[in-house]
């Protein structure tokens, strides 16, 4: 039995909402983006509103410029990287968790008993999904939030991890939510999990 599930997800196409009913389905604790900024907040190196304006942004300058920083001295996306891997090392170190989103895949790679997952969907599915959790925009304007969002998540992922977001390649078990259902996705994945 798997003790670890990551997921991440394009923007729209459920993977929070499958996490949680795999999480709830197997008795395992939740773990997502607000819990894992909470934790690196409580760590104390970084206040509130530093985290907010720094979360899933990368660095605009890349290079010389970032190398002088010392280990002590990292620019603050760095320090906020680390102390949000640190908190989502925490939770994976418990067991019986189910962590949506933050790269954990990638953090995590090394754990036994892990299982991680990646959620797509088709951009008609996804659209139409977020037009009902936000009935004030367009679905112009959902479709652009949703490829901003997808691509800030899949600029950070290689930031960070140097992998490519998305990519079959490190993830156990990739699911198309548009095709299977968000039902049957948690299906595959709690059966997957029992492996």
């Amino acid at each position: 039995m798997k003790s670890i599930i990551t997921i991440s997800r394009q923007f729209g196409a459920g993977g929070g909402t499958i996490g949680k009913a795999v999480a709830e389905r197997l008795g395992y604790y939740y773990c997502n983006k607000d819990m894992i900024i909470r934790a690196a907040i409580e760590s104390g190196n970084l206040s509130p509103d530093e985290i907010r304006y720094f979360d899933e942004r990368v660095p605009r300058e890349f290079g010389l410029g970032q190398s002088l920083f010392d280990f002590y001295n990292k620019p603050l996306d760095e320090r906020l990287y680390n102390a949000q891997k640190e908190a989502i090392r925490k939770v994976a170190e418990r067991g019986n968790c189910v962590i949506v989103g933050r790269n954990s895949n990638i953090i995590l790679k090394e754990f036994d008993k892990s299982l991680h997952v990646f959620i797509s969907g088709s951009e008609s599915f996804r659209i139409n999904r977020m037009s009902e959790k936000m009935p004030e925009f367009t679905h112009e304007k959902i479709k652009e939030k949703m490829h901003a969002v997808d691509k800030a998540r899949a600029k950070y992922c290689k930031h960070y991890t140097g992998t490519e977001f998305g990519n079959a390649a490190y993830y156990d078990l990739s699911l198309k939510s548009s095709a299977l259902g968000l039902d049957n996705c948690v299906d595959l994945i709690c059966a997957a999990a029992k492996l």
